[in-house]
């Protein structure tokens, strides 16, 4: 008897300070789409990635050339020169997939650009939103752009303009 007074207890206090915090969402696209130096930042990643694709479409298209060459012209050749011309194209073909993954694999140098030139902005919106939940008086402010499912949400608790506004922009229309 005893432990179950105990345990409504400890419900009702969790209770109580559950409807006691606030709760605020923000839509991180939106915001984003509100920051001038994320659109041009994105433009410079985009122009970058556009060239080191065609740098490496080059790459392939240079060692398919080699290839060709080589299945037109091997007749001519020794043994000892066809495996010195296989050998030359493998070895573009290593290079040029080396050079892809340079660019484009797991923290290659496109993940190194957009770190320097994306995160420095995202560091921004995250303390703009620190500081928009100290001034209204936010316990926890959730993501509506982000993994974060959620089903309904009211459009009072949506503090995007908010950071938007703290970060010295004028929202602009959703």
């Amino acid at each position: 008897m005893k432990k179950n007074l105990i345990l409504i207890a400890l419900f009702a206090l969790t209770a109580i300070s559950a409807q006691a915090q606030r709760f605020a969402y923000v839509d991180s696209d939106y915001i984003l789409s509100n920051i001038p130096e994320y659109a041009e930042a994105q433009k410079q990643l985009d122009e970058i990635s556009k060239n080191w694709q065609k740098e490496i479409e080059n790459k392939f298209k240079e060692i398919d050339q080699l290839y060709k060459n080589y299945q037109q012209e091997q007749v001519l050749f020794t043994e000892e020169m066809k495996k010195q011309k296989q050998k030359e194209i493998e070895d573009k073909e290593k290079a040029a997939k080396e050079l892809q993954k340079k660019r484009f694999g797991y923290e290659g140098d496109l993940f190194q650009k957009r770190q320097e030139l994306i995160k420095p902005i995202q560091d921004k919106m995250y303390e703009a939103i620190s500081k928009v939940a100290g001034t209204k008086g936010f316990d926890v402010i959730f993501d509506k752009s982000s993994s974060t499912t959620m089903l309904y949400s009211n459009s009072k608790l949506d503090a995007s303009d908010d950071v938007i506004k703290q970060l010295g922009y004028t929202p602009k229309q959703k």
